[in-house]
């Protein structure tokens, strides 16, 4: 028995691509949920803690302005850094779904979910967006 065997196919459920196709979107939008929290939180926070060396920036730009930034305000040098890199590999990872599909791998999983919350039934709470 190969893993792919375990995975239903299109063919046999003709309403398995439009629900796998509705939990992407359901995971992708609470993605961004999540980082827009993070920005409201966490990248608020760092740029207010950031805001005087921000406004010598925006003055007098330099590498060592960046530098001193990160080295004498770490926290909200990393508060900054987090939303920004999770905003960015989510931004990448999208683009390369939008260009390539769903890798292997990410499809197996967005799989294993939907076969997950068809198990549990109504009592699921994506039950009503994705099956629904």
């Amino acid at each position: 028995m190969t893993s792919d065997s375990q995975f239903p196919l299109p063919d046999d459920d003709p309403a398995f691509e439009q629900q796998l196709q509705r939990l992407y979107e359901v995971s992708l939008q609470r993605r961004w949920r999540f980082i827009v929290i993070c920005w409201l939180t966490l990248g608020v926070y760092g740029l207010w803690g950031l805001r005087q060396e921000i406004s010598l920036g925006l003055d007098y730009f330099t590498w060592s302005l960046v530098r001193y930034s990160i080295v004498f305000d770490p926290i909200p040098s990393l508060c900054i850094g987090f939303c920004f890199a999770l905003m960015l590999g989510t931004l990448i990872n999208q683009s390369r779904n939008i260009l390539f599909g769903l890798s292997r791998p990410q499809r197996q999983q967005l799989t294993r979910e939907l076969q997950r919350i068809r198990a549990v039934g109504k009592a699921h709470p994506l039950w009503k967006k994705v099956c629904g």
